[in-house]
């Protein structure tokens, strides 16, 4: 959750859903109870896109911004809300088809707990292929609980929800067993049977001290990262307002603070320097860098500079990328045909911010909404297999805005070669929470891939952040800030990084083999 340590609630708030799926019912009160929960969850975490508003300076009347940001609310509230909504469906529709589940059955139950994790673990996993996606279970535990949240090592994000959902679903057991010693007759076909409920409390207790051993033992793990491999990395938070940045006195504003920022990082003795995404807000011209006041100050400095701005899509008229681009001096060119590429070396924005940066259904809602962004241009999503992201000072894995919220992204250029992780990121206009929520994404991707990660925004959070998880500096929301932070390249491998999301093939296999010997015949 970010700033507010809640996390402790993950482990007890998913028993009341586990309780409509025992209970049964109909599917339409499990339906409404899963989305009840759904809306419960997802409007408090997603509160802050009600901060897109006022979008006055954009031509848009006062009574349309308000409309715009709260339908904008309701919209992704109400798609994140779909993955309790169908699970609960699903689980309902699914014990109407199952055998009885005996009295006394400790296995029975178990297995059903089981394919209910699977379930969950499943639909994130799709949600997670979507152009909105950040809300995941495991989330509610980042940065705060370091601790499981090394559980990510092992098989990603998917891992600590996994452990979030079978927790609850055996505290519900108990809950639910106690539940039937009391209202016996109010209740329909009772799925936990004689056990009473001291057994699945203590299931549950006991598989929550494992998983926090478990997290624990990876947590001790020492870094030993080596002097020769330390990089000193500048990062600027340049703090210019998008309302203000997209006029010509923003650009000019935006040139001036980040090159003078720059060269003071360069000669406080940086190795590198990152700004956020879109940090100068025009197009970069190639062909033109020469007279580019930053690639002149990158060959003067000799110090390499992560760009975050945008470059038109080479096969596409009138179409360009989010991107991060690194400016390289000429003497760190490896070969002659770098000379020629299109920016050096550049990273392209995967999942772009539906409305902010293109109209999802464009052919039929473009003459219905008006396109929040400026920009003269659309937007296209870089492409998922892209190459190395070659930084001058080793390999880097990159993650622009909520790329880092996409664990897959991260990884597959871990995979490649990837030894520490930048992330650049605008979060203007959104308050601290929502800032406390993209560093949360960014701290479980440094655990699960065990790098460092290095983080630049534009009005907050920005940050340094260990493998462990352990954030070595953050910066203050909405204020100006250039730090010389060191981060260190590594080349381990995790069961993640290796294997990816190999628990969730693990769990649905269980979970058929469960299911074939319990269908009724």
């Amino acid at each position: 959750m970010g700033l507010w340590p809640v996390w402790p609630l993950a482990w007890v708030a998913l028993v009341p859903l586990w309780l409509v799926s025992y209970r049964g019912g109909t599917p339409r009160q499990a339906a409404l109870g899963g989305l009840l929960w759904g809306l419960g969850y997802q409007g408090t975490l997603l509160t802050w896109v009600l901060h897109l508003h006022p979008l006055m300076w954009l031509g848009v009347p006062w009574v349309g911004s308000i409309a715009i940001a709260t339908a904008a609310y309701v919209i992704v509230t109400l798609w994140g809300a779909c993955i309790p909504m169908a699970w609960a469906l699903l689980m309902v529709l699914l014990k109407r088809r199952l055998s009885p589940l005996r009295s006394g059955q400790f296995g029975h139950t178990f297995g059903y707990i089981i394919i209910g994790t699977t379930l969950w673990c499943t639909l994130e996993a799709l949600a997670s292929l979507s152009p909105i996606y950040g809300t995941s279970l495991a989330i509610t535990q980042s940065p705060d609980n370091l601790v499981v949240l090394h559980l990510a090592r092992l098989s990603g994000y998917l891992t600590i929800t996994a452990a979030i959902v079978a927790v609850n679903g055996l505290m519900a057991a108990g809950l639910f067993s106690w539940l039937q010693t009391r209202f016996q007759a109010r209740l329909d076909e009772v799925p936990i049977g004689s056990l009473g409920p001291q057994p699945w409390l203590a299931a549950a207790l006991s598989l929550l001290c494992v998983i926090h051993l478990i997290g624990w033992s990876l947590y001790q793990q020492p870094l030993a990262d080596k002097d020769s491999e330390a990089i000193r990395v500048g990062i600027i938070q340049g703090n210019i307002p998008t309302r203000e940045k997209l006029t010509q006195a923003g650009i000019r504003q935006a040139r001036d603070r980040y090159l003078s920022s720059y060269k003071q990082l360069a000669e406080a003795g940086a190795d590198a320097v990152l700004t956020p995404e879109g940090a100068i807000p025009e197009i970069w011209r190639h062909r033109l860098r020469d007279n580019n006041l930053f690639y002149r100050a990158v060959q003067t400095t000799k110090i390499p500079l992560w760009l975050g701005t945008f470059v038109i899509a080479p096969t596409e008229e009138f179409h360009m990328y989010q991107s991060l681009i690194a400016l390289l001096p000429e003497s760190l060119k490896s070969t002659p045909q770098q000379t020629e590429t299109r920016a050096i070396n550049q990273y392209n924005k995967i999942k772009l911010v539906p409305l902010g940066e293109y109209i999802p259904l464009q052919s039929l809602l473009g003459g219905l909404i008006r396109r929040l962004s400026p920009l003269d241009t659309t937007m296209i999503p870089g492409a998922a297999q892209q190459p190395q992201f070659e930084s001058g000072v080793g390999p880097a894995a990159v993650g622009i805005c909520y790329d880092s919220a996409y664990g897959w992204i991260v990884r597959r250029q871990v995979a490649q070669g990837g030894q520490f992780i930048l992330t650049a990121s605008n979060n203007d206009p959104y308050p601290p929470r929502m800032m406390g929520q993209h560093h949360g994404h960014d701290v479980i991707q440094a655990i699960a891939t065990d790098r460092w990660a290095a983080r630049s925004t534009n009005t907050g959070l920005s940050a340094a952040v260990n493998p462990h998880g352990q954030t070595q500096w953050i910066s203050e929301p909405k204020t100006y800030d250039a730090q010389v932070k060191t981060i260190y390249r590594r080349d381990t491998i995790t069961p993640y990084v290796r294997w990816g999301n190999w628990l969730l093939p693990l769990l649905i296999v269980s979970s058929i083999g469960w299911l074939v010997s319990s269908f009724k015949p």
